[in-house]
């Protein structure tokens, strides 16, 4: 009994499925046109949804990147914004290394403190100049809180940082502009500011566009600290302490040690405010999260509309399906079919009208990827749940745009059925 009733439904689901493609076939530009609304609406979901969880993954990336667990010590705020407050900030005493190293001791629970100098200069190499470079030099601990690839060559060793040994390790696309072949960069001289000159001892794995912007390795240099504090001003270099949690405590038990021994440092008092500013990289995704709120909110509201107008056109499809198969639906009714059964027929006809609206949508927003993603500087993808929840929207909307055709259909007197034409 149970096995027979299994084939029964499949029989009408299979039945509607027919149908619906029957109807697709006999009146293409209708059905089409119908199905616009559906498919256009199913586009903008499954495009927006994609597109954002996209940024979402690519920005986590790239935060990420600066740094799991890492608080970096500043005189600024990382925070933006139109009204940002840069006049509070731009007094305050920048780091300091003799800070950095105070901090390793009142801070045990700091797995690695790193102090860091940056800035942009040229480089050169026989008659190539490349400028706006970006140089970073840091000291032993940067590469245990970054994740530093190196393609050729090797990274600073210990006794680079102790002596400021003139070595540089190269970005990809620096040594791609400087030599034309990025392997051929291991080994070379180039010359830095003044004319100072500097062995590549190894090449930075290529890592590709950061969407944040980030480090951007491929456009950089990385100095041990005490060679680059030989060509640039320290305190004109946005000096900074990067410091990463150990295993065992959190980011905010993190902040408030390192808030009371930077208060410490600084010999600041009760009365006095913070002259310095602890930027937790992992609360930066927050900043986003408005963004990307509205912009799904944006989205729905097209696809809402898109969809509303297409319910109506495929209701309108199912009123004239039922308008036409009258005489069909008195003869089922004749010999027996309930109306339940006939009501079903025409619900599921009406979801896979909307499924293959929403099908054409799913193909034109994979097309719309791969374009995306040959211009954009992150990849975007479907996710496997947003297909899923365009298959169950296709599936409400058709079942929304054809109960009342179907509770037609199924009330309808058999003999005038019949004698309809």
């Amino acid at each position: 009994m149970y096995i027979r009733a299994m084939f029964r439904y499949w029989e009408i689901i299979w039945t509607s499925f027919k149908m619906a493609l029957q109807e697709f076939r006999s009146n293409k530009l209708r059905t089409f046109l119908s199905l616009l609304g559906i498919t256009f609406g199913i586009f903008c979901i499954i495009s927006v949804l994609s597109t954002i969880a996209s940024m979402q993954l690519a920005v986590n990336n790239d935060i990420k990147s600066l740094g799991n667990k890492t608080i970096y010590i500043d005189k600024w705020q990382y925070s933006g914004g139109p009204d940002y407050p840069w006049w509070r900030y731009v007094k305050r005493p920048v780091a300091k290394l003799e800070e950095m190293r105070l901090l390793r001791l009142k801070v045990p629970d700091a797995a690695h403190i790193d102090f860091e100098i940056e800035t942009q200069s040229s480089i050169d190499y026989q008659d190539i100049s490349l400028s706006g470079v970006n140089f970073y030099g840091n000291t032993e601990d940067f590469d245990k809180i970054q994740q530093i690839t190196i393609g050729s060559g090797r990274y600073f060793q210990q006794a680079d940082f102790d002596r400021g040994t003139p070595y540089i390790v190269m970005g990809h696309s620096i040594a791609e502009k400087l030599f034309g072949n990025p392997e051929r960069a291991v080994g070379s001289i180039v010359r830095l500011k003044g004319g100072r000159p500097a062995t590549i001892i190894g090449l930075i794995q290529k890592q590709g566009q950061s969407l944040l912007g980030g480090w951007d390795y491929d456009n950089s240099v990385l100095f041990t600290y005490n060679f680059m504090r030989q060509l640039f001003k320290e305190e004109n270099s946005q000096p900074k302490i990067l410091v990463q949690a150990g295993e065992n405590i959190s980011i905010a038990a993190l902040k408030d040690e390192l808030r009371g021994a930077m208060r410490s440092i600084r010999k600041l008092s009760p009365t006095e405010e913070d002259n310095f500013a602890l930027n937790d990289i992992d609360t930066l995704s927050k900043f986003f999260d408005p963004i990307f709120s509205g912009m799904n909110i944006g989205g729905w509201a097209i696809a809402a509309l898109s969809l509303v107008v297409g319910m109506f056109g495929v209701a309108n499809i199912m009123f004239v399906t039922v308008r036409e198969r009258t005489s069909q639906i008195g003869l089922k009714k004749a010999i027996g079919a309930k109306r339940k059964v006939i009501m079903t027929e025409f619900l599921l006809e009406s979801a896979f009208l909307c499924i293959i609206g929403g099908l054409i949508g799913l193909v034109a927003v994979f097309i719309l990827t791969v374009v995306f993603s040959s211009v954009l500087s992150f990849k975007v993808f479907i996710p496997v749940d947003i297909i899923f929840l365009a298959i169950g929207i296709c599936l409400f909307t058709g079942v929304s745009a054809g109960i009342i055709p179907a509770f037609i259909a199924a009330r309808m007197d058999p003999v005038v059925a019949i004698r309809s034409k």
